[in-house]
């Protein structure tokens, strides 16, 4: 569906066919997600909902009174990591949405209802083992220099947080080649940047302060 395609059955060609994922009953853990969603008022982003479902009583929190809320602190059996990756393919399943105009507020999706009523079963996948830090290390030496390795962590470290905000997978904010394209570049104006392969108008417009900040930052440290 992310490239426009609707299949019947599965195509048999891609990673997920050929080496299926590790999947277990979400279907608990999808309705307490979609809860927290209903229950906020649809408008809040990952981070925030997360927060909610962990029992996080933080001063946003406390400020819109969600520490009141049924669903609060009712998902600590997961990690913020697992819920992010929880988030991300609820979305890919099209149960929730990201109002990308609401600044990344979350909205309930087509068959969400059923999901909540207990009507449709889910199976999500495991989150994936961590990467040891020798294969991070290798991947990172391919792609930058040792000098410019702090700067792409930083830009990964942005991208992530950006993307855990949006429900969104990381590359879909960038991929690795781009920001290391920017990190050896280090453009300091919007039209340099424009200039990176894999920085398209939207975002940039989206994304371009926030990259340059970062690259300054690094200029004058």
């Amino acid at each position: 569906r992310y490239f426009g395609d609707e299949l019947p059955d599965p195509c048999g060609n891609c990673d997920t066919c050929l080496a299926p994922p590790i999947t277990f009953d979400g279907t608990v853990a999808a309705q307490k997600a979609l809860s927290a969603v209903y229950r906020s008022g649809q408008r809040f982003g990952v981070a925030h909902l997360i927060d909610l479902l962990l029992g996080n009583e933080t001063d946003k929190m406390r400020q819109f009174g969600h520490q009141q809320l049924p669903t609060f602190g009712c998902g600590k059996e997961f990690t913020k990591s697992q819920w992010s990756a929880i988030f991300r393919q609820l979305v890919a399943m099209g149960l929730v949405n990201v109002d990308i105009s609401g600044y990344g507020g979350l909205q309930l999706g087509g068959g969400a209802r059923e999901v909540l009523r207990g009507e449709r079963p889910l199976q999500l996948r495991e989150p994936p083992q961590k990467q040891s830090r020798k294969k991070l290390k290798i991947g990172r030496q391919e792609l930058v220099s040792s000098e410019d390795e702090n700067l792409f962590e930083d830009l990964r470290l942005w991208r992530k947080e950006t993307a855990e905000d949006l429900a969104v997978p990381p590359y879909v904010i960038f991929h690795d080649a781009t920001l290391a394209a920017i990190t050896k570049t280090r453009p300091d104006t919007i039209a340099a940047l424009s200039n990176v392969s894999g920085v398209g108008e939207k975002k940039l417009d989206a994304y371009g302060d926030e990259i340059l900040r970062l690259i300054a930052q690094h200029i004058a440290a």
